[in-house]
């Protein structure tokens, strides 16, 4: 199963965390993940390979989202998500395919997501349940498909101008429909 590998790039301020403390975020991503990591502080390039001993194939995908969302500005233990659950993806927004190059528009919209004093953005994690980070140019999602698709939602309303009070009811809707939707699933094996 050797020779499986994969690169990308992450921003070089966040190498220190992929590295981790005397290097433990590193080895736990390798040993959780039967993958090795070669990382090049100067350029912030990170190349994911599979070690010998890899038995599952998308451990080298899952590393891969692992080393992206610590790029995108995740903590450690946030993008670890990522690891322990099957269910858990990474979602990108990258404001610069809505934006271009406008460093201001992209400051502007920046500030609407995360809003005073960081509200929305807690609000946007609390109603879905998903973790966000807005770092750099990118906006990322950490959750299960059904919440990261709402926390999504609800960032593209904040990009394409909605009112925050707009926005908020989206979510207020979007989280009593997850809940409805979680309880039917608990109440079906109870029919047979």
């Amino acid at each position: 199963m050797t020779g499986a590998s994969a690169f990308l790039k992450i921003p070089k301020e966040r190498i220190g965390a992929l590295i981790g403390l005397d290097g433990a975020t590193k080895k736990y991503i390798e040993k959780k993940l039967s993958v090795e990591l070669q990382i090049d502080s100067e350029t912030g390039g990170v190349t994911v390979m599979l070690t010998e001993n890899a038995e599952d194939p998308s451990s080298l995908f899952k590393a891969k989202e692992v080393v992206n969302a610590i790029g995108k500005g995740f903590s450690p233990e946030r993008a670890f998500h990522l690891i322990h659950d099957e269910e858990t993806v990474l979602d990108v927004l990258d404001l610069r395919d809505v934006f271009g190059r406008s460093e201001s528009d992209i400051r502007r919209v920046k500030g609407r997501i995360i809003g005073m004093e960081g509200k929305t953005r807690r609000i946007i994690e609390e109603l879905t349940e998903t973790d966000v980070s807005i770092y750099g140019h990118t906006v990322a999602i950490i959750g299960n498909i059904e919440q990261v698709q709402a926390a999504r939602g609800a960032v593209q309303m904040l990009i394409k101008g909605s009112l925050h009070s707009t926005v908020y009811r989206f979510l207020h809707r979007k989280r009593r429909e997850l809940k409805k939707r979680m309880l039917e699933l608990w109440e079906k094996p109870a029919e047979k």
